[in-house]
């Protein structure tokens, strides 16, 4: 698959993000994945709770098939705990809040 100007610059803003020595939460994710609809509001409240502690980022496994395949998802909702462009810590299916705030503050 040939890469694109804008997928370049998108993949290259993504590096950018994980490789940070702040945390960076990525939850890889489909439209039609019903256990990811239930992260949304989980993650919402994640924001709410952390402040600007760590980065929540969401990717689309269908609209960015090559990041997907990158980090080896397999199946969705997967979220991987990024700092300085490592993984801390990667699960796959919903995920509690208080859960995912521990991990955070334990990669802070």
């Amino acid at each position: 698959m040939r890469l694109t100007k804008r997928k370049i610059n998108i993949m290259a803003k993504f590096l950018d993000i994980i490789n940070s020595d702040h945390p960076t939460l990525v939850d890889f994710s489909a439209e039609w994945c019903g256990p990811c609809k239930m992260m949304a509001p989980i993650l919402k409240e994640l924001s709410n709770d952390i402040g600007n502690k760590a980065t929540i980022l969401k990717v689309d496994v269908d609209k960015n098939p090559d990041t997907a395949s990158a980090y080896h998802i397999q199946g969705v909702p997967t979220l991987i705990l990024f700092k300085s462009g490592k993984v801390k810590w990667r699960q796959s299916g919903v995920v509690p809040v208080n859960h995912l705030k521990q991990i955070i503050e334990q990669n802070l």
